[in-house]
């Protein structure tokens, strides 16, 4: 049978379309893997797992790499990577295990070694020279201990296990929250707040101040030692803090007052409060994140779910909040956003792991105003109750195997 002009116009046109789309599916290019670390389930005792996510570098929609691996316990909480790529560690609350993962140019984990802390671990970072790992611990009391690292990644033995204490409190339980490390592998620093505070439902119960940042400089052989004038007062409950690119500045999230605190760096390690500051961000911030060329801060409102931006004065670190002509912009997110990354490859997307709504929010940063906007599709599910967001570029590292 013979078609008409219309309908072989019509075939030309559809076969086109279908051309066209097999030649865009296929030029998709990944510039970065995002891994979240969820549960298999719902409740305490579901399987941690991890999942992989590609980076489209035109759109900075998220599709799923490799298939989901266990984070080796339960509860995973907390992740961080090394700054060559390599290796990825997860802190599981649930068995008290640090994993170690290599990580293949692929995106593909693999489960190489780990150690039992001996409080429930919290947060954990490396430092830029990859030789040092550095994990928070502690429910009913706060510590600090450094692990040390091999050229491979693997984790050794605990070269400092240091208790975090604040003169004048002695009685009163001390949480950490979080732990960031200068660029320079000078210093490490740690926040933490009062737990005797609060009411069991989280309401603030004394006037005093609970929330702290404990600074150590960092000797030879990985040696921490208090910086001067340690522990430094950081609101009510500090949740999170990111340094700046330049070593310059640390910027500390506070979900109780829901203010960004700024500090200067002083002589290499001592920190002094920034003027003008603190600074107003959506309700309840949770994480925090500099983006890599030092120009921009982004943060996770828990409450809101919200993404808030700030652009840098680079004189003085000063944030200010980004605006439209009304107001200052916030951006949504799925339900309960609690951690927040920034790609790594390009700098211009920012992800967001939302615990309640068990999906990542992804946006699209541009570099020349800081405004975000949302990328396609999303938000994009994940596994249960996702805690940690982390992410690596594609493409500039090499497989990383280890025999335990």
């Amino acid at each position: 049978m013979k078609l008409n002009k219309v309908s072989q116009l019509v075939l030309v046109s559809v076969i086109g379309l279908v051309a066209a789309s097999f030649l865009t599916a296929c030029q998709l290019v990944t510039i970065d893997y995002v891994f979240v670390a969820a549960s298999a389930g719902s409740g305490s005792s579901s399987s941690g797992e991890i999942y992989t996510y590609a980076v489209d570098s035109e759109s900075g929609a998220l599709r799923s790499a490799a298939p989901a691996v266990s984070s080796g316990g339960t509860l995973p909480v907390a992740m961080a990577v090394t700054s060559n790529y390599y290796s990825l560690y997860v802190a599981n609350q649930g068995n008290n295990t640090v994993v170690h993962f290599g990580v293949a140019t692929n995106g593909a984990l693999s489960s190489l070694d780990k150690v039992t802390t001996s409080e429930t671990p919290v947060f954990l970072a490396v430092n830029q020279a990859n030789t040092y790992l550095y994990v928070i611990s502690g429910t009913t009391s706060a510590t600090l201990t450094e692990y040390s690292l091999s050229s491979n990644g693997t984790i050794g033995n605990a070269v400092t296990e240091i208790p975090l204490t604040v003169p004048g409190y002695s009685g009163d339980t001390i949480v950490p929250t979080g732990v960031a490390v200068l660029p320079n592998n000078n210093a490490v620093y740690v926040t933490a707040y009062d737990q005797s505070a609060y009411n069991p439902g989280g309401t603030v119960t004394s006037t005093a101040n609970p929330g702290w940042i404990f600074g150590f400089a960092v000797g030879s052989g990985g040696a921490l030692s208090a910086t001067t004038a340690s522990p430094y007062e950081a609101g009510v409950k500090p949740t999170a803090l990111a340094p700046d690119p330049t070593n310059r500045f640390i910027y500390v999230t506070d979900f109780a007052s829901s203010q960004l605190i700024g500090y200067t760096v002083q002589n290499g390690d001592v920190l002094n409060f920034m003027v003008n500051g603190p600074f107003k961000t959506g309700n309840e911030p949770t994480s925090v994140a500099v983006d890599p060329r030092g120009i921009y801060i982004y943060l996770a409102n828990e409450l809101d779910n919200t993404v808030s931006g700030y652009t840098i004065a680079l004189p003085t670190g000063t944030p200010s909040a980004l605006v439209n002509s009304t107001s200052s912009l916030l951006y949504s997110t799925d339900t309960q956003p609690v951690s927040l990354a920034i790609d790594p490859a390009l700098g211009r997307f920012v992800y967001t792991a939302n615990k309640l709504g068990n999906s990542i929010s992804g946006f699209r940063l541009n570099p020349n105003t800081g405004v975000l906007t949302a990328t396609q599709a999303t938000p994009y599910p994940t596994g249960a109750a996702p805690t940690s967001l982390v992410i690596v570029p594609h493409g500039n590292h090499s497989t990383q195997s280890v025999t335990p």
